[in-house]
């Protein structure tokens, strides 16, 4: 049993913060309130107790005077690397990693090694989450046999196996047919299909965006018509068919306009955005000798974009954010530029940089990040948490706005280290994170 005292528990849906005591006894919020005594305290843990009463020392306090009581943040984005490729990731790294971030859901990609695209491998996924006793992980399965973009996986037996949703995230599905039938099939369901919405033909060979800061730095860019145009696609088939779309890390301005006017129109889809593409520009390279570690897909784009990322995140066109966390080995990311592979592991910085760069400026509140982060992935993928309220289950995040580290090599508790955040400090961090009404991470005892 615990009880958190003078937290600031934030209501993403009320679109509030106020400081409450809060009850946890097993895996639920038992009660919340502006503030408990001893004695009601011990009579409302004695109410939803078998033996009729509570004792003191069975309840466990927690001054939080100065913090907020998230609720666990969800990510639905998070390539674990496992099956296939421990050496970047095992389940249990990314697991605790993401518990160190302040996430207590996460969502596995299934572009591992073997793809998860057969029941089987879901469920090896879903064993190794809950051998972890970290975040809780949610295995994500293919959309076609070997992300080959040739043939659908059986989803609807995937699904029975744990699956969360559908996606080739690595590889967008470049047969529109297929896409098309895959949004049809994936009803069955009730999931959502995930889109990597990148036309190959118009990437094929960039390594960042295609701009002036590509063309200054003699670097082969990626157009946003890249994005844009399958973005387009994926919209226009998912009104065709009333499929249940999900674009993953939007990153251009095309991008956002187009969503915003499906949505106007009422086609069932919601998208997210990665932390690095609203923190960063592509002029992050000019300055940092082709650091590779702002090397991601899809790249970091212009100022342009980025404002209106933020703007869509702001007006709810863009409905969530995800970190994308892609760890790799760093001698990978020591290759030159061209040749290093994309990604930035994020399950650790995420919230951290989000707070330091756009809470602390005011550029977003409290709130939007919350339901950005929680609230919307648990409602759209069927997730446990999303909000802090009585009766619900207690994943929650105790978070200290003011704590500031600094990201050093040993820090992390994930393998891979290749983030543009190594050597900066960030401020905001989880001091304590339960899953479940279990206290998995307290940040003190790292």
């Amino acid at each position: 049993m615990w009880w958190l005292k003078n937290v600031r528990v934030v209501d993403p849906e009320c679109i509030s913060i106020q400081v409450r005591d809060v009850l946890i006894q097993g895996d639920r919020i038992l009660k919340i309130s502006d503030s408990l005594t001893q004695e009601e305290a011990l009579k409302q843990f004695g109410q939803n107790s078998q033996k009729g009463k509570a004792d003191l020392k069975e309840i466990q306090v927690i001054d939080g005077t100065g913090k907020y009581l998230f609720p666990g943040l969800i990510d639905v984005h998070t390539h674990l690397r496992e099956p296939g490729q421990e050496e970047k990731e095992e389940i249990v790294t990314g697991a605790r990693a993401a518990l160190r971030g302040g996430f207590t859901t996460i969502l596995a990609m299934p572009n591992t090694k073997p793809v998860l695209d057969q029941r089987a491998l879901v469920e090896f996924v879903v064993l190794q989450g809950e051998r972890a006793g970290a975040a809780r992980v949610y295995p994500i399965g293919a959309i076609t046999k070997g992300q080959s973009g040739k043939e659908l996986t059986e989803m609807v037996d995937l699904a029975s196996g744990g699956a969360k949703a559908f996606s080739d995230d690595g590889r967008g599905v470049q047969n529109a047919e297929l896409f098309r039938l895959a949004l049809e099939y994936v009803k069955l369901t009730g999931l959502p299909l995930i889109s990597h919405c990148e036309d190959e033909g118009l990437a094929q060979g960039g390594s960042m965006h295609k701009g002036e800061v590509s063309a200054r730095l003699g670097l082969k860019g990626i157009p946003s018509s890249a994005e844009a145009v399958m973005v387009a696609r994926d919209l226009i088939l998912a009104e065709e068919t009333s499929g249940k779309l999900h674009l993953a890390h939007i990153s251009a301005k095309e991008s956002v306009e187009l969503i915003r006017a499906a949505k106007k129109r009422g086609v069932d889809v919601t998208a997210e955005v990665n932390p690095h593409h609203l923190i960063f520009t592509d002029e992050a390279l000019l300055d940092s000798e082709y650091n590779t570690s702002y090397k991601v897909n899809p790249p970091l784009g212009s100022s342009e974009d980025q404002q209106a990322l933020l703007e869509g995140v702001l007006d709810g066109t863009l409905d969530m954010l995800a970190t994308d966390h892609a760890p790799h080995t760093w001698e990978e990311k020591m290759k030159p530029f061209g040749e290093a592979p994309f990604g930035i592991a994020g399950l650790e910085t995420a919230l951290a940089a989000v707070w330091t760069y756009l809470v602390k400026p005011g550029k977003l509140s409290a709130e939007t990040l919350i339901k950005n982060w929680s609230l919307n992935p648990s409602r759209r993928f069927n997730l446990p948490g999303g909000a802090v309220q009585e009766g619900g289950i207690a994943d929650v995040v105790l978070f200290d706005p003011e704590r500031i580290e600094k990201v050093e090599p040993g820090w992390f508790a994930s393998k891979s280290l290749n983030t543009p955040f190594l050597g900066r400090e960030l401020q905001g961090f989880s001091s304590m994170v339960w899953v479940g009404g279990e206290l998995r991470y307290q940040r003190d005892q790292d």
